[in-house]
């Protein structure tokens, strides 16, 4: 196994081209034209994203007020069903070949979530796992979320962390299909905004740790 990663640190990125750039490096990475796999790093501006089994029927306001919001809807091949991204939330898409790695889905998910519990305990927030859905929770409130898909033995999308985000749009659906649920952030746990520099950091470093690998800093522009 190949244990340095190569690892792309970027600001804010629209949904769509962060889409594009991780289907092109599937097919890079199965065709070995990426011979490392890779980690993105970024944050979305608003928008909703439904996964396979789709979840518009999750929506609790009308379609009035969600044009009239500005949020786009986007349909992926991610599992799960809807979910929002937004500005203060921080996203990690690992491209990762499972089978070079010798690890099942089951483990490669336990794993993401084990990041987030470490990341957040970092900030004293005491994040778990909770078997009515894949993610972090704090008590009955959701504070990560995972979606996955996977191409020719190589996944993508990722882990969703909540960091400083407006909670405000999770009140417009069901996350992830769930009825009766809450939504929360690091800021509202600790009742302060958290420097995002300081949890990028230390994600990362969790997930080093977490995986085994050594995160190498290259250019998106290298990759494509």
């Amino acid at each position: 196994m190949n244990n340095k990663w190569l690892y792309v640190e970027l600001s804010t990125v629209g949904y769509k081209d962060a889409w594009n750039l991780q289907t092109h490096l599937v097919s890079a990475r199965h065709e070995n034209r990426v011979a490392a796999d890779v980690v993105l790093m970024m944050e979305h501006p608003a928008v909703f994203t439904l996964g396979r089994r789709g979840g518009l029927n999750d929506l609790t306001v009308s379609q009035k007020i969600l044009k009239e919001s500005g949020i786009p809807v986007i349909q992926v091949e991610r599992g799960g069903r809807i979910t929002f991204h937004g500005p203060g939330q921080l996203i990690m898409y690992p491209v990762v070949d499972l089978r070079a790695l010798n690890i099942a889905v089951t483990d490669y998910v336990e794993n993401l979530e084990e990041v987030m519990i470490r990341t957040a305990d970092n900030w004293g927030i005491k994040a778990e796992r909770n078997p009515m859905n894949a993610g972090v929770w704090v008590g009955g409130n959701k504070l990560g979320s995972i979606g996955i898909a996977i191409r020719h033995g190589i996944s993508f999308h990722g882990l969703a962390l909540n960091v400083n985000l407006s909670l405000k749009p999770f009140r417009w659906i069901n996350p992830c299909g769930l009825q009766g649920i809450g939504v929360t952030s690091m800021e509202r746990e600790l009742s302060s905004r958290v420097p995002m520099s300081q949890v990028r950091t230390t994600i990362k470093g969790h997930f080093e740790a977490v995986f085994g690998v050594e995160l190498v800093t290259t250019d998106s522009m290298s990759l494509t």
